[in-house]
Formats: C-alpha cells, sequence, structure tokens
C-alpha cells in the first residue's frame, strides 16, 4: 500500500506488508523489514535499513547525513531493528566516518522531537521521552528511560534500566539500575519501580540498595567503594553488571 504522492527510489527495496502515506520520501540505499509503517512525509535516506514492524510517524527524518563538522565523506550507515515505534519529528542521523554504524535495537518506544545522533548505539526497550537527545557516540543500554527534554552529552553511557528525569543534563555515565536527575544530573537513588516492573528479585534490589548507599553516600573512593560492593555484597549478576559498568567509565559516573 503506497500513497501516490509517495516519492520512493526505483532501487530502494522494501519488505511485504509495507504501508508507505503521502508525501514520504524514501532513498535508494534503503531497506524497509516487513510490514513497517510510514505515515506520512517521513524521509528515510542514506545507507538505511530498518526490520520488520517499525511504526513513524510524520515528519520524522532516518538516515541523513550527519551534523558532525569532521563528516569527511565515505559510506556511513544507519541500521534499525524492528517492533520500534518513531513519533513525529523524530530524527536519527547516520554516522560520522566511512564504514561507521548509528545502531538502534527494537522494541524501542522514540517519542516526538527525539533526537539519535551519529554513532549512538541505542539497545532494545528504551523509552525516550519528548525532546530526549542524544548527542554523539553514546551507548544506550537496554531498557533505559530518557525523560523529557533531557539532553546526554556525547560520549556518555547510559546504564540498562536507568531513568533520566526530564530537564536533565546529562555531562557523565549514569550507573545502570540508578535514577539520575538535575543540571548537572546526579545519581539520586535506585530505579526501584522500573527494577520491579523488569522482574529483577527482591534478592538483587536490595543488594543494589546497598550498593548505590556504597557508592554515592559512604563518602568512599571510587576505588574503595567498589572493593567494599564486591567483598560485602552477594555476587548477583546486577551487583557485578554495576561494579563492571562503573568501573569502566572514561568519563566518570554522575554523583
Amino acid at each position: 500500500m503506497i500513497a501516490p504522492t509517495a516519492v520512493i527510489h526505483p532501487k530502494a527495496r522494501l519488505g511485504a506488508g509495507c504501508v508507505i502515506g503521502p508525501y514520504c520520501v524514501i532513498g535508494e540505499n534503503v531497506t524497509l523489514g516487513n510490514d513497517c509503517r510510514l505515515h506520512s512525509h517521513v524521509v528515510i535516506d542514506g545507507h538505511t535499513t530498518l526490520g520488520e514492524a517499525n511504526e513513524i510517524f510524520p515528519f520524522a527524518c532516518i538516515g541523513l547525513k550527519t551534523q558532525d563538522l569532521k563528516w569527511k565523506g565515505g559510506v556511513t550507515r544507519t541500521l534499525i531493528g524492528g517492533h520500534n515505534t518513531f513519533r513525529e519529528y523524530v530524527t536519527i542521523h547516520s554516522a560520522t566516518g566511512d564504514g561507521e554504524v548509528t545502531t538502534v535495537g527494537s522494541h524501542n518506544h522514540i517519542l516526538a522531537y527525539s533526537h539519535i545522533a551519529h554513532n549512538v548505539t541505542l539497545g532494545d526497550h528504551v523509552i525516550m521521552s519528548n525532546v530526549a537527545t542524544l548527542a554523539g557516540h553514546i551507548l544506550v543500554e537496554d531498557r533505559a528511560v530518557i525523560g523529557g527534554l533531557a539532553a546526554v552529552h556525547q560520549f556518555c553511557r547510559i546504564g540498562t534500566m536507568a531513568i533520566i528525569g526530564g530537564c536533565s543534563k546529562v555531562v557523565q555515565d549514569v550507573p545502570p539500575y540508578m535514577i539520575a536527575d538535575g543540571n548537572p544530573a546526579r545519581t539520586r537513588a535506585l530505579n526501584k519501580v522500573g527494577l520491579e516492573r523488569n522482574g529483577v528479585s527482591a534478592e538483587a534490589q536490595a543488594a543494589l540498595k546497598h550498593a548505590h548507599r556504597i557508592l554515592f553516600r559512604d563518602g568512599l573512593t571510587q576505588a574503595a567503594a567498589l572493593s567494599k560492593i564486591e567483598s560485602d555484597l552477594p555476587p548477583l549478576p546486577e551487583v557485578r553488571r554495576l561494579v563492571e559498568f562503573v568501573r569502566g567509565s572514561e568519563r566518570g559516573v554522575a554523583k
């Protein structure tokens, strides 16, 4: 089902069951999986591949050239999984360097005016509320939530099941399972509601709450806090992941 006003390059590849609404524009090197729906006025260009059953609302732009001034040409790609929702005016840009990729996973809910910049890696089941903004080279792990009007600095990492409050300015890594909020954002508390919704055990929640206190309330150096967590808390997968994330931080952790 393709609206007569849609403009689709003859070499673009569209899967079975796609619905292309009025005034959409699809470029030469675009591949759409089965059952994608573009409502109207959607632009998809560049070397861009989308999986199945993505729904894209009016005036979204996906796969276009990076805004990064370091762009020197070459082939860059945008790879997107399946079952995502991209609401009105969402922008997702291709990578900056030749051969590089901007990657978005599956089952994400990206709300109106959100921006995903060059070289971002976005996991699965992520929610970005209206006007949430990711600068270049950011990693967002699975099941994170980014509040409306929040802005994340380039090269930051957002851990799994973390939540960032609305209007926050994030300039350092946000640890997994935590709530970050403020300008600049600080790690405020354990994301208890998010953990419960994602089926994290009561034992792991209690251990993570204790780990939060050690990391952010006890006045220890980061190295000492991590050592204390490893020695005092049970070696649950969630605890190990928190420790590995913090220990691997290059920008530092939002405290």
